[in-house]
């Protein structure tokens, strides 16, 4: 069972913004920090942002300032809002959850990702 999917992913003009949705099971009831990846080729995965379950935020040093990660823990979601987009941000985006409770086991939990194409 997938347990994490991304959504929002897509061809934008640098300068242009996208939002990114990752929606959890709803079998998972709890879930401590999640984060967002990205993976271009060639390249080491990267951590994007993270957020915890109390909304504490953290990004990496090239994104900060063009994207906010958000969540809604009543709706299981959580989001990537992504402004001023530049080529090197194209990547295959990854959602993952600590999950702390559920009808799952604990653990981290990954979604398959979503790419995200900046033109310029």
């Amino acid at each position: 069972q997938v347990h994490l999917v991304e959504s929002g992913g897509g061809l934008v003009q640098a300068g242009g913004s996208l939002r990114l949705s990752c929606a959890a099971s709803r079998i998972i009831f709890v879930i401590g920090t999640m984060d967002w990846y990205r993976q271009a080729p060639g390249k080491q995965r990267e951590l994007v942002a993270t957020i915890t379950r109390d909304g504490s935020t953290n990004y990496v040093d090239s994104v900060r300032g063009r994207f906010t990660i958000s969540r809604d823990n009543a709706k299981n979601m959580m989001y990537l809002q992504m402004n001023s987009l530049k080529p090197e941000d194209t990547a295959v985006y990854s959602c993952a959850a600590e999950v702390l409770g559920g009808l799952v086991n604990k653990g981290r939990y990954w979604g398959q990702g979503t790419q995200v194409t900046v033109s310029s």
